[in-house]
Formats: structure tokens, sequence, C-alpha cells
């Protein structure tokens, strides 16, 4: 048998069928105020866009239902919030932008991920200045994480060395970058100047 107690605190949230086996009653269908109140719970806990938000809201209904006069507008929740300064999505989009190139993601990766979190284009913007920025640096954390490039132990060979490039470019580093840094040779000086060229 499940064990209630053991699944809330491991997962955080107890699914509701695991609930209904556990004995539990299904939660009831959420209203106005208890929407609002999840919405604020959740921005409370996490840096979030409107959009994901929005995916957060909809899904609980999903889960739960609805139980109000007329449909949710979650669109209006998310602006709600935004209006009064819960969520800024041009600092989110930045925030990620730093964050992964930190992690050595480069440009096109941070891009995907802003798209995923429905950002619109104008909040986009300081996030993939930051990135081109920081694009030279942030493809050199990757390859010395990797080992790879002027980072390896020892010279590449030629599968290797795709496998290589290969872990660049879904990393979101354009082609000409990530074939520039894998043949750099091992313990060569790095002009960033010339890396910052290429594109």
């Amino acid at each position: 048998m499940v064990n209630a107690n053991r699944l809330w605190h491991n997962q955080g949230v107890m699914p509701s069928v695991s609930r209904q086996r556990a004995g539990y009653r299904p939660l009831p269908p959420l209203d106005v105020a208890k929407l609002d109140e999840l919405a604020l719970s959740y921005v409370g806990r996490f840096a979030t866009s409107r959009g994901k938000l929005v995916d957060y809201l909809r899904r609980k209904l999903r889960e739960r239902g609805w139980d109000g006069d007329r449909e949710p507008d979650l669109a209006a929740v998310a602006e709600r919030l935004a209006g009064i300064g819960y969520i800024d999505d041009a600092a989110f989009a930045l925030s990620k932008a730093r964050v992964l190139g930190g992690r050595g993601y480069g440009a096109a990766r941070v891009r995907q991920t802003l798209h995923a979190a429905h950002i619109d284009e104008p909040d986009r913007e300081g996030a993939l200045d930051h990135a081109d920025d920081n694009r030279v640096e942030a493809a050199l954390k990757l390859a010395k994480r990797r080992r790879i490039g002027p980072f390896a132990p020892e010279k590449l060979d030629p599968v290797a060395r795709q496998k290589a490039i290969g872990a660049m470019l879904r990393a979101g580093h354009p082609l000409a970058l990530a074939r520039a840094i894998i043949d750099l040779p091992m313990g060569h000086s790095i002009d960033h100047s010339w890396l910052r060229e290429l594109r």
C-alpha cells in the first residue's frame, strides 16, 4: 500500500489518484478566490514569467476543475500580478540568460528557454543581448567543463572531435565558434577578440 505521508514528503504534491487510493477526498474545484491564492503562492515560491504562471494555473484547472460563473481569465491573473511587480518577464529572462551562460550554454539555448517560458520579444532583448555579449565566455566554460579544445588532456581523434562539436552545438553555440574552440591546441593562449568575431 502507498504510504501517503511518504508520497507527500518526497514529491511535494500528492497526485489525485494516489490521494484517492490513500483514502483522501478529492480536492474541491477551483473558484476565483482559490485561483488567486494558487497564483500568489506560486509567484511567492518561484521566479516565473507570465506565461509559466498561466501554464501552471491551466494545469491546476485540469486537475481540479472549475467552479465559477464564467471561464477563468488566466492571462488577466498573470497581468495583474505583473502590474503589481510580482512578475517581471524581462528580469526573469535576463536571470535565465545569466544562469545558462554561467553553465556554458549559448544564445540559441537561451532563446529556446525563453520561448518555452512564453517570454515576448520585447522582454527577451536584454537577455539575448547578454547571451550574445558573453557567447565566447559561455562556450569556453562548456569546453573547460567537458575538457575539450584547449582544456583537453590530449588531442582529440576525428570521432571525438565530431562528438565535441556536436556537444557545443546542442548547448546552443554557433558552428564556427564551436570548431574554433575545439581546434585550439592544448594549453594554447586564448585570443578572445578573435573568437568574438566568429558567428
